[in-house]
């Protein structure tokens, strides 16, 4: 079976680079989208790569692409001679090195053994490694035979029947985690005006996105990061007319990892907050305890100034006012470490909220906000807004460097790390935590005012992911 396909690629080699150029329309799609997620300092492979088109416009530090077929990547050198191309069959993947990508474009449906190709992925990737699979709903396969039936398509064997759950599934039980599928494309073909229409609008609404030809899947490798004992963490708070909270805070603070710091950032306080945070820290010299005080207003500038200063190898915000419990802390040390997220976010939406924990005006801004994100980031996302987030410090500081992308204008800095995220590939997993009631101050969010700046950065926002 393998013989005839390689027989069948060789074959066609000849023309691939022409034929190509003729569809560019249809794979620049899949290049650009797939180059969303790739960033300057990676490593790509891409298995099939077939004559290099894919590989030579991605920016990407370091990049490898292996084909089975001999004529295919011989076609490719003359082409892009720079490129390293390979003659290597995936069921037999064997590189030097680990890479941060790995990208395989319509390929599964000619493979034979699915399931081992995945599991070979293994001896390329490092526990962060970011495996990108596309393939063609099977709901266009009539009009993609019709196409081969007029000549306008070339023809090809039999392919796989694979659904996004049959991929989802395949990928789970080869030992890795998927964390997006997403969908791309409604009109393959180039019509001025109608193209844009369909394919930069339509095809990103619910219900009209069943129909696009091209599905995502983003997987990463199941396998644990660190160990917990082997990470310094720190714990940044942000903290405005919070006086009666300090003390407790500190006071329940677990300690994490092989050190941990405590860092306060207070901004703008109308009460003793500032005086507080200092009396707590001379008062607990056995902590590591930093404190900062800021001219400039608003949670983003804290948490920013938090991250800055930190020296821990983890990142965490917690919030002053104590409606997140410090003791759950751990609970997000350990997804990160194990490797079931890159990016935790609190959840206050699974269980029930303490009576007066949340405004109501609040509670609808904040399922508002859930429904726009789970659209905007291709994954389900429930609580946006909720103050405790954790990363590794190595992905702060990439998503700093990629901050212009999604501009600089959120007054929390919750839109901002999501979007980065996102941006930066990282999969992003929910913690549900319990939401309880203040028992000192009130909120400093402005529903209306502060919802409005919020709602103008999800506009922008998809701009800058959906309709790009």
């Amino acid at each position: 079976m393998k013989g005839s396909k390689r027989t069948y690629f060789d074959t066609i080699a000849s023309g691939r680079i022409k034929q190509r150029k003729a569809k560019a329309y249809y794979w620049n799609d899949i290049t650009d989208h797939c180059d969303f997620f790739i960033h300057p300092g990676h490593i790509v492979l891409e298995i099939g790569c077939g004559t290099g088109e894919l590989l030579e416009k991605i920016h990407a530090n370091k990049k490898i692409g292996i084909d089975f077929s001999p004529a295919m990547i011989t076609e490719g050198k003359k082409q892009f001679p720079h490129l390293d191309l390979r003659v290597m069959a995936a069921e037999e993947l064997k590189l030097e090195q680990k890479v941060d990508v790995v990208i395989l474009s319509n390929l599964i449906g000619y493979l034979d053994d699915i399931q081992l190709v995945f599991e070979q992925l293994h001896s390329v990737c490092h526990p962060q490694t970011k495996i990108i699979v596309t393939y063609y709903n099977f709901l266009w396969e009539p009009v993609l035979k019709l196409g081969e039936w007029i000549g306008y398509k070339t023809k090809t064997p039999r392919q796989n029947w694979l659904s996004l759950s049959e991929i989802n599934n395949l990928l789970f039980v080869s030992g890795f985690q998927v964390y997006r599928n997403s969908k791309r494309m409604l009109l393959p073909v180039y019509i001025p005006l109608l193209s844009e229409l369909f394919n930069h609008f339509f095809a990103k609404m619910p219900f009209f996105r069943i129909f696009c030809i091209n599905n995502y899947t983003f997987a990463k490798p199941t396998a644990k990061v660190c160990e917990q004992e082997d990470v310094s963490v720190s714990v940044i708070v942000p903290a405005r007319n919070e006086h009666g909270n300090i003390a407790e805070l500190v006071k329940r603070m677990p300690m994490m990892g092989k050190h941990t710091e405590l860092i306060f950032v207070e901004s703008g306080s109308n009460d003793d907050t500032w005086r507080m945070i200092n009396e707590i820290k001379d008062s607990n010299t056995h902590m590591n305890i930093h404190c900062f005080q800021l001219n400039e207003l608003g949670k983003a500038a804290a948490v920013r100034k938090g991250f800055d200063v930190a020296s821990g190898d983890v990142l965490m915000i917690l919030d002053a006012d104590l409606t997140v419990a410090p003791e759950v802390l751990p609970k997000f040390l350990d997804v990160l470490c194990s490797g079931k997220g890159e990016f935790v976010n609190g959840s206050r939406l699974v269980y029930p909220m303490e009576k007066e924990a949340m405004r109501f005006l609040n509670l609808l801004g904040n399922k508002f906000f859930s429904s726009a994100f789970t659209w905007l980031l291709d994954q389900r996302i429930k609580d946006t807004l909720c103050g405790t987030k954790v990363m590794f410090r190595k992905d702060y500081e990439r998503l700093v460097k990629n901050r212009s992308y999604f501009g600089d204008f959120d007054p929390f800095g919750d839109f901002d790390l999501l979007f980065g995220a996102y941006k930066l590939n990282l999969s992003i997993t929910e913690l549900p935590v319990r939401y309880q009631e203040r028992k000192y101050g009130r909120t400093n969010i402005s529903r209306f005012k502060h919802g409005l700046l919020l709602l103008k950065m999800c506009l922008f926002a998809a701009r800058k992911v959906k309709f790009k």
